[in-house]
């Protein structure tokens, strides 16, 4: 396997089990209840909820004349486990059995699956090609021995089969880039006749967490984030339907492109001091390490008995060197040298010499009013704030005359009939108004 397609699996791997069991990784947890949330392509007869039942991704290749593609279809595929207590001659469906120190729970897991197809871009130029996929059902019993030997019950788990589709094709763009358009559709087939049955038995036939990797040699991809200008229009005019393709691999290659169920931006990859896997590739590992050791004894031991998966996390977790618990606090990546502070922040007037708050002044009514100005408050023209009907009709000193960043004008004041102005006025803590919000007064004028 390739660097970039290796580094593109990390990234795949982490939208395969987002979500798949949540902190406090107990089935008891809400959170646990409703499961599968992200990328599920139910069969297209079932209608009870509004998820799809395909996906369409588009994306843009140069220099492809010759290219081939190679597409790499990965979900996970529900399985059901029933615990059955042993009774009589036959098996009771129940909820949970412990046996010895180890406990059952029913509950569903997944598996992994993966389709892969190679196809030359001149044949998806001639015609769409359809690869079917065909995932067959099983089913095992596992059995519950007592430390004594005897039988308690058994583990009943179950996949029921999955028919699905990928259909491909491609075409040219027209214009002088040579620019190829790949559309990739992944199509749930699965026959279905209860279009209003529970999500629950819709789940299992479904595709869960169902994203494309592509790879291409002899060619390259272009960003649809973030594409050169020229192709901008051509990258605007791909349409994608519950899926987001970015670029991946190793940052300024082209070559594989993710189409995830989940939002991601180019090049992601999965940080290295990340232990393993949590289930919730948006949360802070340091936060779910140190959650995940508060669980009681009785927690851990739901959680143990809730999915394997989460009991290797679990252990995971407990047996970590304090050298790797410590890399989870925080990591700088880049270190570049700090520019220099400027002698006069740029908030402060004196950085820009033609601004003087102290001398300028803004003209209201024929009338110039500056620092040292009186003027009357007449506020709520241009604004509703409910303190304005305390201070319509008050007179007031202007103290400064501001200008802001979009070139407007405003007046910095302190009241008249205000005992406190002069400590106001020690400490820059004024009332501000626009010029239309005052009128000037006469140096003789009575304060209202």
């Amino acid at each position: 396997m390739s660097m970039p397609m290796e580094i593109a699996r990390r990234v795949a791997d982490a939208v395969l089990y987002e979500g798949y069991l949540l902190y406090p990784y107990r089935a008891s947890a809400a959170k646990n209840r409703v499961r599968w949330q992200f990328g599920v392509l139910v069969p297209p007869g079932f209608t009870a909820t509004a998820e799809p039942s395909a996906s369409v991704t588009e994306c843009l290749l140069e220099r492809a004349d010759d290219a081939v593609v190679r597409l790499r279809l990965r979900f996970l595929h529900v399985r059901t486990r029933s615990v059955e207590r042993a009774e009589g001659g036959g098996h009771r469906p129940v909820a949970e059995l412990t046996s010895g120190e180890r406990t059952y729970l029913t509950f569903e897991e997944a598996t992994e699956r993966e389709v892969e197809a190679v196809l030359p871009i001149s044949a998806l130029l001639d015609a769409e090609q359809t690869v079917e996929v065909r995932v067959p059902g099983d089913r095992s019993a596992e059995l519950i021995l007592a430390p004594s030997g005897e039988r308690e019950g058994r583990v009943v788990s179950e996949h029921l089969p999955l028919r699905a589709a990928l259909r491909a094709g491609a075409e040219r763009v027209p214009g002088p880039y040579g620019l190829v358009r790949l559309r990739v559709r992944v199509e749930n087939t699965a026959g279905w006749d209860g279009p209003e049955a529970a999500r629950e038995q819709a789940l299992r036939r479904s595709l869960i967490s169902a994203h494309l990797l592509i790879g291409v040699t002899g060619g390259a991809f272009v960003s649809l984030l973030d594409p050169p200008e020229w192709a901008r229009p051509m990258a605007q005019d791909c349409r994608n339907v519950h899926t987001w393709p970015v670029l991946v691999g190793e940052p300024g290659h082209r070559d594989v492109v993710l189409s995830s169920p989940i939002i991601l931006y180019d090049y992601p990859d999965i940080a290295p001091e990340s232990p393993g896997d949590l289930f919730d590739s948006t949360e802070i590992d340091e936060i779910l390490h140190l959650r995940t050791l508060t669980l009681t004894d009785e927690e851990t031991r739901q959680a143990r008995a809730t999915d394997p998966r989460a009991a290797q996390l679990i252990d995971m977790v407990g047996d970590m060197p304090p050298e790797l618990v410590e890399r989870l606090h925080g990591v700088i990546r880049y270190l570049d040298t700090p520019a220099r502070e400027a002698a006069t922040p740029w908030w402060d007037p004196a950085a820009d010499a033609g601004v003087s708050p102290e001398t300028d002044s803004v003209t209201v009514s024929g009338v110039e009013i500056a620092k040292g100005s009186r003027v009357r408050l007449v506020p709520g023209r241009r604004r509703a704030d409910a303190h304005d009907m305390f201070l319509a009709g008050r007179t007031a000193q202007v103290e400064a005359v501001l200008l802001d960043l979009d070139g407007a004008r405003h007046l910095a004041v302190t009241l008249d009939e205000d005992p406190g102005a002069d400590l106001h006025r020690s400490h820059g803590r004024f009332l501000y108004f626009a010029p239309d919000e005052v009128e000037p007064l006469g140096d003789g004028e009575a304060i209202a």
